[in-house]
């Protein structure tokens, strides 16, 4: 059966300004992680505004969509803008998870990439920040428990930077559990161990810059993994971001891509092989391949 990938070329229309670390180039990086990968490859529908209302508040996708500019750039804050067509780029995004998670419920597939852009994991309720525009893998989550009635999924981010929009979206949640894995202290500044969700299924697991992949590995086997055991979920999404390695410009954790290949076999093992990843961050190009390529190797597997 393999691995799903989900994709489009929308995504390339979402263009930031020279010099932005998420750029269009990341989705050409992605491409050569996938190279020689067996994947099904598929195309991310249009994503409906009733999912995105599953987590966001009427008029926050109207607001979005109504600062996008006909030429240039909009900027929403300090390091998140808007281009022509960054709003269709983003419901593409939203329709690529729907579509990846519908496959994987639905039993048409054990695994699912969706290799879009925008990321997703920093926006808030009605904030966009971090790049992000919605709340990607939180509006997979919630079409999970609510359009097809699973009764307990969960979450892990692994991106270098902790998933502060996620949690917002998801703090009231109590049948998602919530992993974020990050630098700290890093952006977003969020992310401490004491915030634990409405329902206590928040688990924040901070790391120090260059501590590489053996403390990540520690703590993922002594922390993490035993947390997961204990939801036992019915589907496990990740925020697979790729900051993280240590070619990456915005951190400094100093992992591998043999790390990612391993939490993945890690993580998949523990989900009973039912497994969507959205793509979050990664700005070094090298290494973002090198990382996809790891990643869906193990999904690829997996899948079939």
């Amino acid at each position: 059966m393999g691995c799903i990938v989900f994709t489009h070329d929308d995504f390339h229309r979402h263009v930031t300004p020279p010099g932005h670390p998420e750029r269009v180039e990341r989705l050409a990086a992605v491409e050569r992680g996938l190279a020689g990968l067996t994947v099904d490859r598929r195309a991310c529908p249009m994503g409906d505004a009733a999912e995105v209302l599953r987590c966001h508040p009427p008029g926050y996708p109207a607001r979005v969509k109504s600062a996008v500019p006909s030429e240039g750039w909009a900027q929403l804050d300090g390091d998140t803008f808007l281009s022509p067509g960054s709003f269709e780029a983003a419901m593409r995004a939203v329709g690529g998870i729907c579509a990846a998670v519908d496959a994987v419920v639905t039993g048409e597939a054990k695994t699912a990439f969706v290799a879009g852009r925008p990321p997703g994991h920093h926006a808030e309720r009605e904030t966009a920040m971090g790049f992000c525009l919605f709340g990607i893998v939180a509006i997979g989550a919630k079409r999970a428990l609510d359009h097809h009635g699973l009764k307990r999924v969960a979450i892990v981010d692994f991106d270098v930077h902790h998933g502060n929009g996620t949690q917002d979206l998801l703090w009231d949640e109590g049948r998602c559990l919530f992993v974020s894995s990050h630098q700290m202290p890093l952006y977003p500044g969020t992310g401490r161990p004491e915030e634990r969700g409405a329902q206590g299924q928040v688990l924040n697991v901070p790391l120090r810059g260059g501590s590489g992949g053996r403390a990540m590995r520690e703590v993922y086997e002594g922390v993490v993994f035993p947390a997961l055991m204990a939801w036992e979920p019915e589907l496990l999404l990740i925020s697979a971001g790729f900051d993280a390695h240590a070619d990456d410009p915005l951190a400094g954790l100093e992992w591998q891509a043999e790390d990612y290949r391993w939490l993945t076999e890690k993580l998949c093992a523990l989900a009973g092989g039912k497994v969507v990843s959205t793509l979050e961050g990664g700005y070094d190009l090298d290494a973002l391949a090198a990382s996809v390529a790891a990643h869906v190797a193990v999904l690829e597997e997996r899948g079939r």
